[in-house]
């Protein structure tokens, strides 16, 4: 980089972001990573540029130094990011289409007490791992570090089960 020297002193934030390191990170595998999004995700090029740059933000929080796979970690993060995206994207665009229904029930769309029937009906024909992650998480407003622990699993189990819960729900409403 520009301006780099090899004798200034490692420079360290108040969170323990280790600059040179991370500096090091960037420089091997921002071009892959660009790549790698650019094809699988098929993204326009502003997008991918965020989503790197949205990479590598995460990246430099504290406990980068810690990083053992590398491309691993940026993948999964750049996929964890063009995910949350959409699901923003998809909440905006649903919001914007779909007016609330002041009346009662009357019209196209459910009434409160049909849809509490229906959430009812799909959160019961869950699989049970699925159901447990969902119900701690959406009722009892509980945290996945807090599911992890009472289920004993990992809190990425908890991330993948919930995903999948997600999925699940989303695709019935649409049948």
């Amino acid at each position: 980089m520009a301006g780099y020297n090899d004798d200034t002193p490692p420079r360290h934030t108040s969170e323990g972001v280790h600059w040179p390191e991370m500096e090091s990170l960037y420089q091997d595998h921002t071009d892959w990573l660009r790549r790698l999004i650019a094809g699988r995700l098929r993204l326009q090029p502003a997008d991918v540029d965020d989503i790197v740059q949205d990479t590598w933000v995460r990246a430099a929080r504290p406990g980068a130094a810690e990083i053992t796979h590398p491309r691993a970690f940026l993948f999964q993060t750049a996929l964890n990011l063009f995910r949350d995206a959409k699901r923003r994207e998809a909440v905006r665009q649903h919001s914007k289409t779909t007016a609330p229904d002041h009346g009662g029930g009357t019209g196209n769309g459910m009434s409160e007490q049909e849809a509490t029937v229906e959430l009812e009906r799909l959160v019961l024909h869950l699989p049970d791992k699925l159901r447990d992650v969902f119900v701690l998480s959406r009722f009892r407003h509980m945290t996945n570090a807090e599911i992890a622990t009472s289920l004993g699993i990992s809190v990425k189990t908890v991330e993948w089960r919930m995903g999948k819960a997600l999925a699940y729900c989303v695709t019935r409403l649409r049948d």
